[in-house]
Parts: structure tokens; C-alpha cells; sequence
């Protein structure tokens, strides 16, 4: 890996079209930017560059961390394991409240990106014994060129591939960039059209609609995290609207997590989640149905542990990002044999 900036780390796109005006049309996302000459997409890294698309995103990190998977959070895929995490500059949504803004909202030539080829990263996971690579920070959709690379090769030499993601992809492109993906967890806002709008500039439904294709037409692994704001998105109807369209289209088994909020960015003016807010949402989606429901950002050993739907035996104990103990057989439950969905060791 190297820091050098030049043209040869531009590559040609894929996802896109000429467009009428000739501008180019980009497909990757709902959002189908018209980009013209010289221009960047709404996420910075996708740009016109003489009648074709480029991403700039491809092969420079803007860094790497090893992490706890259940930070990610992830709960039911290779529980007590560490994944190599990286993202790169820029992002195709524009949350108000992004906590890592500083990464998601800058352009590349602002961060000070690294060079890193898909071999560099599958070496980097290998080196630190990592069994997986995490695409993270900002929304890795943006660099879903970079994504299957590094995927494809990773599947070759035995890593797993995850994505932390909005999900906000275009219906034909998720299908190459998920192609070697073996989990996600996916960012579900919110539960109502006018918070996606006015502090996400996206909308809801694509989202709901990844979420089924991901259900129905894959075989990723893949859980939900809601981040609750204060007077934003933490009411008991907008909870019990969130639980019952995840049960009535996902399944039971899905694990759900509702994280607090921290003031950031462009919504400094709000307070922090309070506890009870997070419990109060975990008891809502326990007592509609949902089997697995977590609560992040907080020191919750309750909150975080996974127990047996079927004996309530503690399985795996958890305390912020750490496994304090796990007695899981496998798959099945110490005490009654029942199966506890996901993907473990």
C-alpha cells in the first residue's frame, strides 16, 4: 500500500449509461444521478470524466482497523471473531446525523486515502487473522466495483465478505454486488417516508425493497440496526410499525438492533438516547415476535446477549462490543437443542 495519487487509479465504472443530454446516467443507486462533464455524483467518487464514468473510490482506503464483528453490529455471523474494516471517502446518502461524517462527506482529494488493491486487503485480513473483511464507514454501494473484487477473492481464498450498509442500491446492481457477499447488516433509518426524506435525502421503500431481495433471492446472512434520535424515530407506534412489516415480510429470526444516538454532524441539538428508550423498543419488538433483538451503544448485558427462543437459556453474554462467555453447540442450544439461526464458528 502506498499514499500516491494519480489518474491509474481511476477506473471506468460500471452501472451506468449515456444519457440524452449527454450526460452520463449513474445506475448504481436509486438515486440515478445525471453527472455531467467533469462533474462527481451526490456521492463524490463516482465522476464524468470525458464521456465516461470513473469511480475514484476504487483501491484507496481511507483506512483499516481490526474490530470485534459485533461491532459492525452483527450478533449471529461468526460470533467472538475479529474483521478487518475499511470504507472509503464519500457516501450516496446525506443523513443529518451521520456519526462518521468526517469520512462519508469528504471528498477524496480532502482525506488522505490510502492505495490498497484487492490483494493488498485480502494480505492485510491474512496478516492480522482476520476469517472476514468488513465494508464500512461510509456506504461501501459507492465502491461496489472495489467490493466485488475484493469479495470474489476473498470467497477464493476462504475469507467471508460483509457489508454495513444502508442499502439504498439499485435493484439489477445489487445483484453484482452482492454476488460473493456472505453477510450485511443493513441501516433501517427509520419507519416513515418524510424522516427518509428530510434527514436522509433518500427514500424508505428502496430500502424495504433491498431488504425483501435480500430475504428472498439470496443467501446473505444479514441483520437490521435502527438508530433511535429522540422525537425522530422513537415512537411506540413507529417501533411497533418497524416490527410488524420485519415479521410480515423478513421473518421472526431476523435479528433486529436499536442502537442510541450520540449528537453529530448537522443534528448537534439533540440529546443522547436515553437507556429506557432502547429497552422499551427491545421489549416492543420481543412482545410482537421478533426472536433476536439487541441494543448497541450502550453497556446493556441483557441488551446484548443472545438468548434461546425456545428455553430462554443465556447463550452467547455480551457487554458493549466483547463475548464474555458463549455455550452454544454449534448451532443448537447447550440446554434444549433448539437451533439458533445465523452463522457460526
Amino acid at each position: 500500500m502506498d499514499t500516491n495519487v494519480n489518474s491509474s487509479t481511476m477506473i471506468e465504472a460500471k452501472w451506468w449509461e449515456l444519457a440524452d443530454n449527454e450526460k452520463l446516467l449513474c445506475k448504481l443507486c436509486p438515486r440515478y444521478c445525471m453527472i455531467g462533464e467533469g462533474q462527481p455524483g451526490f456521492c463524490y467518487i463516482r465522476q464524468n470524466h470525458g464521456g465516461k464514468l470513473y469511480t475514484l473510490g476504487y483501491a484507496r482506503p481511507t483506512g483499516f482497523a481490526v474490530d470485534p464483528i459485533e461491532k459492525k453490529p452483527l450478533n449471529h455471523f461468526l460470533p467472538g471473531t475479529s474483521i478487518l474494516s475499511f470504507g472509503t471517502a464519500g457516501c450516496n446518502l446525506g443523513c443529518k446525523f451521520c456519526q462518521n461524517w468526517s469520512i462519508s462527506k469528504a471528498k477524496l482529494d480532502d482525506t488522505n486515502a490510502l492505495t490498497a488493491q484487492p490483494e493488498d486487503v485480502i494480505a492485510l485480513a491474512k496478516k492480522y487473522s482476520s476469517p472476514s473483511i468488513a465494508y464500512t464507514y461510509n456506504d461501501p454501494t459507492i465502491f461496489g466495483e472495489y467490493v466485488i473484487d475484493i469479495s470474489k477473492l476473498g470467497r477464493e481464498e476462504g475469507l467471508k465478505s460483509v457489508m454495513v450498509t444502508a442499502g439504498y442500491i439499485d435493484k439489477e446492481a445489487c445483484k453484482d454486488v452482492y454476488e460473493y457477499i456472505d453477510a450485511a447488516n443493513v441501516d433501517l433509518k427509520a419507519f416513515t417516508e418524510e424522516f427518509y426524506w428530510k434527514k436522509t435525502s433518500s427514500h424508505l421503500q428502496d430500502v424495504l425493497d433491498f431488504l425483501i431481495w435480500l430475504k428472498n433471492e439470496t443467501d446473505v446472512w444479514f441483520e437490521i440496526t435502527t438508530l433511535l434520535i429522540p422525537d425522530e424515530n422513537d415512537s411506540e407506534e413507529e417501533i411497533k410499525a418497524e416490527c410488524d412489516w420485519i415479521l410480515n415480510n423478513l421473518g421472526e429470526w431476523v435479528p433486529l438492533h436499536f442502537t442510541a444516538f450520540h449528537p453529530d454532524f448537522k443534528m448537534l441539538d439533540k440529546e443522547h438516547t436515553p437507556a429506557y428508550t432502547l429497552t422499551k423498543a427491545r421489549n416492543i419488538a420481543m412482545s410482537l415476535g421478533i426472536k433476536y433483538c439487541y441494543m448497541g451503544n450502550v453497556h446493556n448485558i441483557d441488551g446484548q446477549t443472545t438468548y434461546c427462543p425456545s428455553c430462554g437459556k443465556r447463550l452467547i453474554r455480551r457487554d458493549w462490543h466483547s463475548v464474555i462467555s458463549d455455550s452454544l453447540i454449534r448451532d443448537k442450544c447447550s440446554k434444549c437443542s433448539a437451533k439458533i439461526h445465523g452463522v457460526f464458528p
